[in-house]
């Protein structure tokens, strides 16, 4: 018996949100265990070739060479809007992230990377796409820059005595900021959601595969893969590319055509919350005051500013406040993992 519109919708909300905040707590766990954050790259994009390239292939039949697809027909998408999303959108971001969990707890991503993404996606879009800044936006960002300050200020602080929290801090906010070029960009051309990630996993693979092996078979690159686990590397595989890249990006699609992009963007909200508790209550991160107080404001300044879209409505409300991916079926929708 097929499922209901709403209990669709219902069900893809409880997956998108279930692997974007693993997708933070197993990115810090796996610091822990053997592979490295480019080797853990590696996993991800193997595993989102997998499915997705074969997907590529399929939609661009009887196509190739009429300029919409590109990367031997794999991309479906021309080659500069393939090079420049898959850029932005699918090499550096994953490799930033997994690099970030090797010096900053998970807790701190929680917080500073869905957090910054708001304030980076909006700053962009108003030198890109022209867009304006109302007060109730006005208002969630400083919210968000607020707890950003507060849980990366403690990370600048422990410099001083030999930490390198700030590195994962740092990195943290650049993934984020990534992204949101990523997003502003796909929204200037408009690009459909499922092509847009298969095209940033094509060119992904087409890049990163053969340059990560020459500079590991060189030696300049190091790599962990000769002395990690087979069942380390085929969970990677899966999770951090079949789950984070090609499954939640389809259930977040579904999620907005059944809730809307605004009610979308307060679902997904929950998950600065739910990783920080979970990677309190899994991986035993300490949660102090500091953290609290930055990842309430964090989250506060989110649903301000998905109150403004709501009250401000049309392009200029909404558009700038959610990543483009929370803007409906013509557009990417995967602004998480």
């Amino acid at each position: 018996m097929p499922l209901s519109p709403r209990a669709t919708g219902i069900a893809a909300a409880v997956i998108t949100v279930a692997i974007w905040t693993g997708f933070i707590i197993i990115g810090r766990a796996s610091a822990a265990h053997t592979l490295l954050p480019f080797d853990i790259a590696l996993m991800r994009v193997l595993g989102a070739s997998a499915v997705l390239l074969p997907w590529g292939w399929w939609l661009t039949r009887g196509r190739r060479g009429a300029g919409a697809s590109s990367l031997l027909g794999f991309s479906p998408l021309p080659l500069r809007q393939t090079v420049i999303t898959g850029l932005f959108g699918g090499l550096v971001y994953a490799l930033l992230c997994y690099a970030g969990f090797f010096y900053a707890p998970a807790a701190h991503a929680s917080v500073l990377m869905p957090g910054s993404l708001p304030l980076w996606t909006t700053l962009l879009a108003m030198g890109l796409l022209g867009e304006r800044i109302t007060s109730g936006r006005a208002l969630g960002l400083g919210c968000i820059l607020a707890g950003g300050l507060l849980v990366g200020g403690a990370g600048l602080l422990s410099a001083f005595e030999g930490g390198e929290v700030w590195k994962g801090d740092a990195i943290f906010m650049a993934a984020a900021f990534c992204w949101s070029v990523y997003s502003v960009l796909a929204r200037k051309y408009g690009l459909d959601a499922v092509r847009a990630t298969i095209a940033i996993t094509a060119f992904a693979c087409f890049t990163y595969v053969p340059l990560f092996a020459l500079l590991t078979g060189a030696g300049w690159l190091p790599t962990r893969l000769g002395a990690a686990p087979w069942g380390e590397m085929l969970f990677q595989a899966l999770f951090q590319g079949v789950a984070s890249v090609a499954i939640s990006g389809i259930t977040f699609v579904q999620m907005v055509r059944a809730f809307g992009p605004v009610r979308s963007t307060m679902i997904t909200a929950l998950v600065p919350g739910l990783s920080a508790l979970g990677a309190v209550l899994l991986l035993g991160e300490p949660l102090g005051w500091g953290l609290l107080a930055g990842l309430a404001l964090v989250t506060a300044g989110i649903l301000f500013g998905v109150r403004a879209a709501r009250l401000g409505g049309g392009h200029g409300g909404a558009a700038a406040w959610r990543p483009v991916a929370a803007q409906g079926p013509q557009t990417p929708n995967n602004p998480g993992p």
